[in-house]
């Protein structure tokens, strides 16, 4: 199995080194009430700066380390998620977040491979 990488946590759990990039985006949240007027002025009321996400793939995994992975991830709203700092990676900050847009494919039922593993993690 993979070795394990407290870079990234769940709920205070390790997850697997990821070999692909990870990609983080960083989101400005507008409140319904921005939008242009008659004049085609934009009025932005931002309700929140900044909101990350992290996209994660992993290439190719066995049946234990998918097994791993799947079970880091709780049957529940949302989790605690562990990462690097947006502005300082030296410090570790701990996020509310959940999990979308989720996939896997069968690479080998016969090896018990799998491959293209990837989730994105979204900030409340």
């Amino acid at each position: 199995m993979r070795r394990e990488s407290y870079l990234f946590t769940i709920n205070g759990k390790p997850m697997l080194a990821p070999d692909e990039e990870v990609g983080v985006n960083y989101e400005d949240l507008d409140s319904p009430d921005s939008g242009r007027d008659e004049s085609g002025i934009m009025h932005r009321i931002v309700v929140r700066y900044k909101v990350p996400s992290w996209s994660f793939t992993y290439s190719n995994l066995t049946d234990e380390e998918k097994e791993y992975m799947e079970s880091l991830f709780p049957d529940a709203p949302t989790f605690e998620f562990g990462h690097p700092g947006r502005v300082r990676t030296d410090q570790f900050e701990k996020t509310e977040c959940y999990r979308s847009k989720y996939g896997i494919s069968w690479k080998s039922a016969l090896t018990g491979l799998w491959s293209g593993y990837s989730f994105n993690i979204i900030s409340c």
